[in-house]
């Protein structure tokens, strides 16, 4: 007996913490898209829909073989292997590493007496009488600790026997979010009759992920919204997409599949492969590294969320991979085309009259850095780039209407300059060249911003300022409609106050100068109060 205790002192007391690396590998992308993105830079949080983690189960420990970091050279291999084996009291030890140098602390040490205690009344009663008193005096010393213990796996298992009775289901897991905003506007083009009523919206979205390996996810959501005819873009109101919202929809509240996928992770999960054949988008594989591209809780405008360049072609379907190269150094490929699902000529995965094939290398040179550098070549039927976030000559490359090639370069930051000071840029240029006539174009779009976390102590709130300009046709030739003439400038400010883990609060007001970049139109102003419900 006196073995018996001696093998579980020598056990339980051991030091040293395992540090992370400094950018996690895409497995952890497989259950939380961008998890090592814009979540290690800010404080603002991922769409919850796309955070889901699902329970990965290990086999309990019998035997010490089974612990891949326990080696027979090892001080405590003895004590280990005879607490295991012979005693079987350590058997629920969960995983394949044993982490022996990490610190210990009394909880823990009471738990893992506690479970030989357990284990002790089944053996038989020939006992020393030292050592019963050695238990006996282990027993006072940590009872304390062993009755805390003992009140929380009995709260626990209460617990657990509540969710097993009401969860949705033992394989999938379910989340979404509801978005209602009350916003208004006023200015803006002169060629409309700048009418805007305050407004009542939703946008309500509901996420299913289920997982069938543990290192793969399929996940589909439903959204319905009511945000109708383009809000305040339309011809009756501002008449320009530079004053669309990041949140707004409209499915005319009916309810539809907004998003199918299905992702895996291999190469000892290195490399993670997408498959989505609804709502695809070049962000769903390249990482937008935005902290503010998230429709409940980051930016107020569509043109501020993420760079345009990730929007471009309004695809529909496509897939990619995302390849941790190294610690620091990401490849990402996507492709994706507007009508994938259509076999008719003209349409389909790889002869769609729109589609486009992205790369970008993410790079983190220290934990405070995030960068990315893309190249994206696409083919538009129309000659239009379609992204909705600047100007109808920009996003029509000034109405070229005839086949052309698109190549677009852009790079990404997020700088944390201080604990709670995060400042984050873009920058993009569209290289437009029609294909049956010497028409070209060339596009320009840039985006400053800050962002302050819990500037009042309130874990979760942030403060931003966004400046920037919209997509601008700066340059080009034969083209129907001409350059852009001005120049809009975008700035925008907006507070998310946190009330709880699920319920946040977000006053935005964001304006536009010389909107459509022309001089003879007035600023327009949007504002709105964004409330979002999240479970």
């Amino acid at each position: 007996m006196k073995r018996f205790v001696l093998s579980l002192v020598a056990v339980l007391f051991g030091v040293a913490p395992i540090e992370a690396t400094a950018l996690s590998p895409p497995r952890s992308t497989v259950i939380a898209k961008s998890s090592v993105t814009s979540s290690q830079l800010t404080s603002s949080s991922k769409d919850p829909l796309s955070t889901v983690n699902l329970p990965v189960r290990t086999a309990q420990v019998t035997s010490v073989s089974q612990l891949s970091d326990v080696q027979p050279t090892d001080w405590a291999y003895q004590a280990l292997q005879s607490l295991i084996e012979r005693y079987g009291c350590l058997a629920g030890v969960p995983g394949e590493q044993f982490q022996g140098m990490r610190a210990l602390t009394r909880y823990e040490f009471a738990a893992g007496l506690n479970a030989c205690l357990d284990r002790f009344v089944e053996l038989p009663p020939s006992i020393a009488p030292e050592d019963l008193a050695t238990i006996r005096r282990l027993q006072a010393e940590f009872e304390t600790e062993l009755q805390l213990l003992r009140g929380r796996i009995d709260d626990l298992e209460s617990r657990v026997a509540t969710l097993e009775s009401q969860q949705f289901s033992t394989t999938i897991v379910m989340g979404g979010e509801s978005i209602f905003a009350l916003s208004s506007g006023f200015g803006g083009d002169s060629s409309g009759d700048g009418t805007t009523n305050t407004v009542l919206t939703h946008l309500t979205r509901l996420g299913f992920v289920g997982s069938f390996t543990g290192r793969d996810r399929l996940r589909f959501e439903l959204q319905a919204a009511n945000f109708d005819e383009r809000g305040f873009a339309n011809p009756t109101g501002f008449n320009s997409d530079m004053a669309l919202l990041s949140f707004q929809g409209n499915t005319e509240n009916e309810v539809e599949l907004s998003k199918l996928e299905y992702r895996f992770a291999t190469f000892s999960d290195r490399v993670v492969f997408t498959i989505r054949p609804v709502g695809f988008s070049l962000s769903s594989v390249l990482t937008a590294n935005s902290p503010y591209f998230d429709a409940g809780r980051g930016s107020i405008s569509r043109f501020t969320e993420a760079s345009p360049a990730f929007k471009l072609g309004r695809l529909e379907s496509g897939l990619g991979f995302d390849w941790l190269m190294t610690d620091t150094v990401r490849l990402q490929v996507a492709y994706g085309v507007r009508d994938g699902d259509d076999p008719e000529e003209g349409r389909g995965l790889f002869n769609s009259e729109h589609s486009a094939l992205g790369v970008q290398l993410l790079l983190k040179p220290s934990p405070t850095i995030l960068a990315g550098l893309s190249y994206i070549n696409a083919y538009s039927g129309n000659g239009r780039l379609d992204t909705f976030t600047g100007s109808f000559i920009a996003d029509t490359n000034a109405f070229i209407d005839e086949p052309a090639q698109i190549h677009t370069v852009s790079g990404t930051l997020q700088w944390r300059l201080a604990r709670d000071l995060t400042f984050s840029t873009w920058g993009a240029w569209f290289f437009t060249e029609a294909l049956e006539s010497e028409a070209r174009a060339t596009t320009t779009t840039y985006l400053f911003a800050l962002g302050y976390s819990d500037p009042f102590g309130n874990d979760g709130d942030l403060l931003a300022f966004l400046f920037g300009q919209p997509p601008k046709l700066v340059d080009g030739e034969n083209l129907f409609l001409g350059e852009d003439e001005d120049t809009s400038l975008h700035f925008e400010l907006f507070y998310r106050w946190r009330l709880n883990d699920n319920i946040s609060i977000t006053p935005g007001i964001f304006v536009v100068t010389h909107p459509e970049h022309d001089s003879d139109n007035e600023a327009l102003v949007v504002g709105t109060i964004r409330t979002t419900f999240r479970f």
